[in-house]
């Protein structure tokens, strides 16, 4: 009898520490699975390159809560000043220099504005990387503080662009929503599952799903490791290193964007929130934003404008400034 309890145990844990390597392999193969660079997507350099970035402010820093230096520009307001804020975020691979045609119109009309190299892009932190799903999130509040500290009660509007966009959505529905009376979301990326997302970002973007499948798994069974592991590579162009980010790794992949499910966010979101796309979007698929949005966001297309164009076409940057200026102050 106790022959065969023993015998009957003793196969138990063969099978449980084979099952575990198994899996343990699989694991291992999926975050293995290399990450593929792509070619240079040229409609997206070629518009941004041809911004006339002259006046464009110099680089300002402040401390994050856990020491870093992060980086941001400050547009001050032109005269007369509307009395309000607007913090601009860049999208995918980017850094504050994207968005600078968008931040000189606001300051043009009035509205203070900031905008930062979110960690993991420009000069602020590991170039395509952060520390913990959640910092970006802890690096906009302090962001924020540091705006407080001259400017304690203006209203401020926060503006995202692509990845960006979905980021500014993601912090719309989520518990520091309350820093911003308004949201602006241009050409946002909701989700590869969003009806306005093209597939792979119409070349733009190529994830590692072996690996992002093996990391996402190894998280859940609570392990926490190899996440600084790139996840997704941009159509950058060449030798440009210097100033974009062309890999994310897995956490940063995974906090720089809407939520799991974009549909949270938006009935999370306490505070208005507007969407701002072109119709010539190479990346989206900007007549399904609607689609994607329902009732939960206004969404104004503008003629003839791609991807890069909504943050620098002169049309376009003037109807989204315009449209802060006239909605932004929470009245």
């Amino acid at each position: 009898m106790i022959a065969t309890i023993v015998s009957g145990g003793l196969k138990a844990v063969v099978w449980g520490l084979a099952v575990i390597g198994l899996i343990a392999v699989v694991l291992g193969a999926l975050i293995a699975s290399p990450l593929r660079r792509l070619p240079e997507l040229t409609s997206i350099s070629k518009t941004a390159g041809a911004v006339d970035r002259s006046g464009m402010p110099r680089i300002d820093r402040f401390h994050a809560r856990d020491g870093t230096e992060l980086a941001y520009r400050h547009y001050t307001a032109r005269a007369p000043a509307t009395g309000q804020i607007a913090v601009v975020v860049h999208g995918s691979s980017g850094s504050s220099i994207a968005v600078h045609a968008l931040a000189k119109a606001l300051a043009e009309r009035g509205v203070e504005t900031y905008a930062p190299d979110i960690r993991g892009h420009g000069a602020s932190g590991t170039r395509g990387d952060i520390v913990y799903l959640g910092q970006l999130e802890d690096d906009l509040s302090d962001l924020v503080g540091e705006v407080r500290k001259a400017r304690p009660a203006a209203p401020l509007t926060l503006i995202g662009h692509s990845s960006g966009g979905g980021f500014a959505l993601r912090v719309a529905g989520s518990p520091i929503q309350n820093l911003f009376v308004r949201t602006v979301l241009l050409a946002p990326y909701l989700g590869y599952d969003a009806p306005s997302s093209r597939p792979d970002s119409g070349g733009w973007a190529n994830p590692d799903i072996p690996r992002f499948i093996g990391l996402t798994v190894l998280r859940r069974l609570g392990i926490i490791c190899c996440e600084s592991l790139p996840t997704i590579a941009f159509a950058v162009a060449p030798n440009t290193s210097q100033i974009l980010a062309s890999t994310y790794s897995y956490r940063l992949m995974r906090n720089f964007g809407s939520s799991r499910d974009y549909r949270e966010d938006l009935a999370a979101a306490g505070k208005p929130v507007a969407v701002f796309a072109g119709t010539a979007d190479e990346l989206m698929l900007p007549d399904k934003y609607r689609d994607a949005v329902g009732q939960r966001a206004s969404v104004t297309l503008i003629d003839g404008v791609n991807h890069m164009g909504i943050v620098s076409d002169p049309a376009a940057v003037s109807a989204v400034a315009d449209d802060v200026v006239k909605a932004g102050s929470g009245s």
